[in-house]
C-alpha cells in the first residue's frame, strides 16, 4: 500500500485499491523475524510502500518488537521517502525523528528512494514524493546522529549521462563532509508493468559500464554494490570486474519489488553456500560480512577437501 504512485514502480497500489495490495501488522513481520530464531543471520531489513495508516509510533513499536525478541539483529529500515512522510505526519522534525527511532532500536538506514535527484527529472518519475533536497537532509542527519547509510540510483529510464553524473556529485559532495555512506548501489530500470513500459531498459554493457563510472567517481565511497536478484546471478558475477566488491547476501523470497518488476531472479533466495560457489567461479575471495561490512567470516579461494 502507497500513497504515492511513481512512474517506475511496478509493486505499489494506492490504498483505495488495497485488495490488489497486501499490508502487514507488526505481529506478521515480527513473525517473519521469528523464522529466522536459531540461524546465523545478521539483519533484518525494513522497507515497504508509504502506507496512509501506519505512523511514527507503529514503526517505533515494531522497532522495539524486533530488538525486544532478537537484540543481536541489526535493524536496517525505512527509506528517507518513508521517513519523510512519517515526520510530516508526525509534526516533528528530521532529528527529532530520527532519535525517537533510534531510541526504538533503528541501526541503520537503506538507500531507496534517491531515484534521480535533478528536479526536472524527479518530477516526470516521481513527483510527488520527497525531493533530491530532502532526501540528501534525512541522510546527512543520521550521520550526524551516528547512523550510517547507503545510497541508490535508479538509472536507464528517461534520464541522461548528465543527470547520473550530477546525481553521484551529490552524493559524493555529502560523503566528503560527513564519511557517513556506506555503499553505493546502481539500480537498473525495470519496465515491466508500470507507466514506464515504454521505456526499452538498458543493455547488459550499458549496466556494467555504469558500476564501473560509479566507482571511479565515488572514489569516497568504501563499496559499490550490485544487487544479485534485480541483475540475474551471472550478471552479478561479471560486475565483480567492473569495481563491484559486494552482490547483496542471501536474502530470501519476500524481496517482492525487482520480481514484479520482471527482474532476471523471480523467486530470489540463495544459500551461503551458493553465494560462496558464486564469487568463487570467477576467482575472487568470498567474505561474509555484517551490514557495516565488519568481516564476519573469509573463504578460501577453493573449497576445502
Amino acid at each position: 500500500m502507497c500513497v504515492f504512485s511513481c512512474n517506475f514502480c511496478s509493486y505499489s497500489r494506492l490504498y483505495a485499491h488495497r485488495e490488489d495490495g497486501w499490508e502487514l501488522s507488526i505481529e506478521q513481520m515480527l513473525d517473519m523475524v521469528k523464522k529466522y530464531d536459531g540461524l546465523p543471520v545478521t539483519e533484518v531489513h525494513i522497507v515497504g510502500g508509504v502506507h496512509p495508516k501506519m505512523d511514527l509510533q507503529f514503526f517505533a513499536e515494531l522497532l522495539k518488537a524486533i530488538k525486544s525478541h532478537r537484540p543481536d539483529l541489526h535493524i536496517k529500515a525505512f527509506t528517507a521517502v518513508e521517513y519523510d512522510y512519517m515526520f510530516r505526519k508526525a509534526k516533528v522534525s528530521v532529528e527529532e525523528g530520527l532519535k525517537f527511532l533510534i531510541e526504538a532500536g533503528l541501526n541503520s538506514i537503506p538507500g531507496g528512494g534517491a531515484e534521480i535527484f535533478a528536479p526536472e527529472i524527479r518530477e516526470k518519475i516521481c513527483g510527488d514524493k520527497v525531493n533530491g533536497e530532502g532526501w540528501l537532509k534525512i541522510h546527512e542527519t543520521a550521520h550526524k546522529l551516528g547512523i550510517y547509510t547507503n545510497a541508490t540510483i535508479l538509472y536507464g529510464h528517461v534520464e541522461k549521462f548528465e543527470h547520473r553524473i550530477d546525481h553521484m556529485r551529490k552524493l559524493r559532495d555529502l560523503q566528503d563532509q560527513t564519511k557517513g555512506f556506506n555503499t553505493f548501489i546502481p539500480l537498473k530500470f525495470r519496465n515491466m508493468d508500470n507507466d514506464m513500459s515504454y521505456v526499452p531498459e538498458t543493455t547488459h554493457i550499458e549496466d556494467m559500464r555504469m558500476y564501473a563510472i560509479s566507482r571511479i567517481y565515488l572514489d569516497n565511497f568504501p563499496h559499490l554494490k550490485a544487487y544479485w536478484p534485480m541483475l540475474g546471478r551471472q550478471n552479478a558475477q561479471l560486475s565483480l570486474s567492473f569495481g563491484v566488491d559486494d552482490i547483496d547476501g542471501t536474502i530470501d523470497d519476500t524481496t517482492k519489488i525487482y520480481s514484479l518488476a520482471g527482474a532476471e531472479e523471480q523467486t530470489p533466495t540463495m544459500t551461503t553456500e551458493e553465494l560462496v560457489a558464486l564469487i568463487r567461479q570467477v576467482n575472487r575471495i568470498p567474505v561474509e560480512r555484517d551490514t557495516l561490512y565488519n568481516e564476519i567470516k573469509k573463504y578460501a579461494m577453493v573449497a576445502e577437501a
